[in-house]
């Protein structure tokens, strides 16, 4: 393992040198790390993970076992990306070209996933590029998210859909009296829905 006093990277994980990597952060068995890549404070990326060429994660992120970050993603502050979770780049996939020869880095660009802050992606949900995923919302394990999600959205199904809201503690929140309220049962929050979208409601 290699730790400096604010860095730890075990030995099997392959982390570029290029790579940003910042204090508090820990990278474990069978990572790869790529170059440019930029990684804020306090993340975590598990056993086995991929974060591909200059992808940009926020601090205090967690990418746990197997899960496929491909560039050009953008990770917001607090994003969970959970177990063996796919974030594509290339929306018309193909090995190769019409003629037949073989499609090189050069045939395609790239097109990338945003998650916002806060928002978590369920084991073996598969994010296909170029969608943005709200501020605090929640995609369901094995959905695939095809389109935008909203900020605070619960997101399930093939492919995903909007079945309610979260909140900030990424518990499902319940309609209050008003139709337009919705209140977290943890927190007591209170959020406001309004024209297909929720915010959270200021005091």
């Amino acid at each position: 393992m290699t730790e400096t006093s604010r860095v730890r990277i075990v030995e099997s994980a392959d982390v570029s040198p290029d790579a940003v990597i910042g204090d508090g952060s820990a990278v474990w068995h069978l990572a790869q790390v790529r170059e440019g890549v930029r990684m804020g404070e306090n993340c975590i990326v598990g056993r086995g993970a991929y974060i591909g060429t200059g992808v940009e994660m926020g601090d205090n992120c967690k990418v746990q076992n197997y899960a496929l970050v491909y560039e050009p993603a953008k990770l917001g502050d607090g994003v969970f990306v959970g177990p063996a979770v796919v974030l594509t780049n290339d929306t018309y996939p193909r090995a190769i070209n019409p003629d037949g020869s073989i499609k090189s880095a050069h045939d395609w660009e790239p097109v990338g996933v945003t998650i916002e802050k806060g928002a978590s992606i369920g084991a073996r949900a598969t994010c296909v590029a170029p969608v943005t995923i709200g501020a605090w919302a929640t995609v369901a394990a094995g959905a695939v998210v095809v389109k935008d999600v909203p900020a605070y959205a619960l997101v399930v199904g093939v492919p995903a859909r909007r079945i309610g809201w979260v909140g900030e503690a990424g518990i499902p929140l319940k309609p209050a009296d008003d139709a337009d309220i919705w209140v977290c049962p943890s927190t007591g929050d209170r959020y406001i829905e309004s024209e297909g979208t929720l915010s959270k409601e200021t005091v």
